[in-house]
């Protein structure tokens, strides 16, 4: 069993999608970003940085592992799936999977800050993480025009990647002019690992689109934790 501890966010949803995909049992701890939950001493035991996700294998002696990426990693090797198992095809996969990590992930998240959270908007900032979000969407495209997925199969560079990009329009970023990337995000969109998994801890997009105040929520959410300088994010 593996307990994972989450919030609803991009890279939350990482873990839940790959567990799903993976189909390995696990409990789910919802991880109060608000109220701090994230930095209270048992939960720092397991992530000292004070983020989310973190998952803690009980079948491996309790083992934690925090850092999104690092959790993909551990669960692909741990089952031998969704990882290519010789060196080149690893090699591919990763290169897509740090590419999220250095480019997508921290692109669209400061244009999500900007564009949604930041109390003051300041155009020329917007422009830069919006621009520099939409040319890695063009990145992204331009070898989907060749390639059904990433790294040769569906991997967890996939997950990484779509977990993010799924959520373009909360970042004001527009991906119609890419036609191969709608097509891959399409296909993942429509597996159902991927919807059960965008909906753990709680069903967010539900949640949003019942009623405007709930996504005026969840913004507001987003900048009392902007306007504390991330130290609840």
């Amino acid at each position: 069993m593996i307990s994972l501890y989450t919030a609803p966010t991009p890279n939350g949803w990482k873990a839940s999608v790959a567990l799903e995909e993976l189909g390995l049992p696990y409990q789910v701890h919802a991880i109060d970003l608000l109220s701090g939950a994230q930095r209270a001493p048992d939960y720092l035991a397991i992530n000292p940085n004070g983020r989310i996700p973190a998952i803690v294998d009980h079948d491996a002696d309790d083992f934690a592992v925090f850092e999104s990426g690092a959790i993909l990693i551990y669960l692909a090797e741990k089952t031998g799936q969704l990882m290519p198992s010789d060196a080149k095809g690893r090699s591919r996969l990763l290169q897509w999977l740090m590419f999220q990590m250095g480019g997508i992930g921290p692109m669209m998240g400061q244009a999500n800050v900007f564009h949604r959270y930041f109390p003051e908007k300041i155009q020329v900032v917007i422009d830069r993480y919006q621009g520099e979000s939409g040319r890695l969407f063009g990145v992204l495209d331009r070898h989907l025009a060749d390639h059904e997925w990433l790294a040769g199969d569906y991997s967890i560079a996939d997950i990484a990647n779509w977990c993010w990009v799924r959520t373009h329009k909360w970042s004001g970023v527009n991906i119609e002019p890419f036609e191969h990337l709608q097509r891959w995000v399409a296909a993942i969109a429509a597996r159902p690992a991927a919807q059960a998994g965008i909906k753990v801890p709680f069903d967010l997009e539900a949640m949003m689109a019942a009623s405007r105040s709930g996504a005026e929520t969840f913004a507001r959410g987003g900048q009392t934790l902007v306007n504390m300088g991330g130290s609840k994010d």
